[in-house]
């Protein structure tokens, strides 16, 4: 009748330690008691929502997207949506999805890192008015400064010619990762890479915690890449690069890719600044 609790023992422990204590007990009959007293094994239900995550909040987050988006389009302004695809392992290793062959490959056993020829990290910038996207194959981290740098790259080959004399970016972004709402090096290096480089006033909106799957680089760019080379073993980065290249839809997307070699070293802390919503940064 003590306060300790014994949640993880099997009824065959739990048996062992009533005999200890003089009570000679089968583990079904322990099983049985418990079971009459209203004890199961369990597991943790995923059920309360959290702060970030009340229905109200969030619909009106998502209202304040669409409005942005809406009005943004309708100015004939850029909007972008941005984020990074898992990170892949580049060499035999198997890759989910089944193809069409007369003879399965052969593939290594154990999917380790350190027998790969590298890891891949690829961020995607896909362009909601003119459905194309762009993909920088990372070699390195997956940090602020690299997803400020494939935005700034992005906009010096593709955006500013397809949107001359358009001076404000609307980004769509998740709420977290290299491009979160609470990360300062993010917003430092919006600011500097894009910003003050090429006169841009960018506004940033982030969804939601959760919703990730509403952003439209998920589920029209990366989503359509996981579709192409599934089943494909990613044998080296030019194989990847050209999977990527290849992906196109009955709408219309295409696809641009090239292999980032940049070193981007990861911050040794991490700084929160600002809420969860909107951001506009301006030159």
């Amino acid at each position: 009748m003590g306060e300790q609790k014994w949640v993880r023992s099997s009824v065959r422990k739990l048996a062992e330690r009533l005999k200890e204590r003089g009570f000679s007990l089968a583990y079904n009959t322990v099983w049985r008691l418990l079971k009459r007293m209203g004890f199961s094994l369990r597991t943790a239900v995923r059920r309360r929502r959290g702060v970030c995550n009340d229905p109200a909040a969030r619909d009106e987050q998502f209202r304040y997207i669409a409005a942005r988006r809406k009005s943004f389009i309708e100015a004939k302004l850029p909007v972008i949506s941005v984020d990074t695809k898992k990170k892949e392992l580049i060499g035999n290793f198997r890759n989910r999805g089944r193809v069409w062959c007369r003879v399965a490959d052969e593939v290594d056993e154990h999917g380790f890192a350190s027998a790969a020829e590298g890891v891949a990290t690829p961020y995607g910038v896909y362009d909601v008015t003119k459905n194309t996207g762009y993909v920088a194959v990372g070699l390195s981290h997956n940090t602020p400064e690299f997803a400020a740098s494939v935005i700034a790259k992005w906009w010096e080959e593709e955006g500013r010619a397809n949107y001359p004399r358009r001076g404000h970016l609307l980004i769509l972004a998740d709420g977290g990762g290299a491009n979160g709402s609470r990360s300062a090096a993010w917003k430092l290096n919006l600011q500097e890479r894009v910003c003050d480089r090429f006169g841009l006033t960018v506004t940033v909106c982030h969804y939601p915690p959760g919703c990730s799957k509403w952003n439209p680089v998920e589920r029209r760019l990366f989503s359509e890449i996981s579709k192409n080379w599934e089943g494909r073993t990613l044998m080296s980065f030019r194989i990847m690069l050209g999977y990527i290249r290849g992906t196109t839809t009955t709408t219309g997307l295409t696809v641009k890719a090239y292999l980032d070699e940049g070193i981007y070293k990861k911050a040794c802390f991490v700084e929160s600044l600002g809420p969860v919503g909107a951001s506009e940064y301006v030159p």
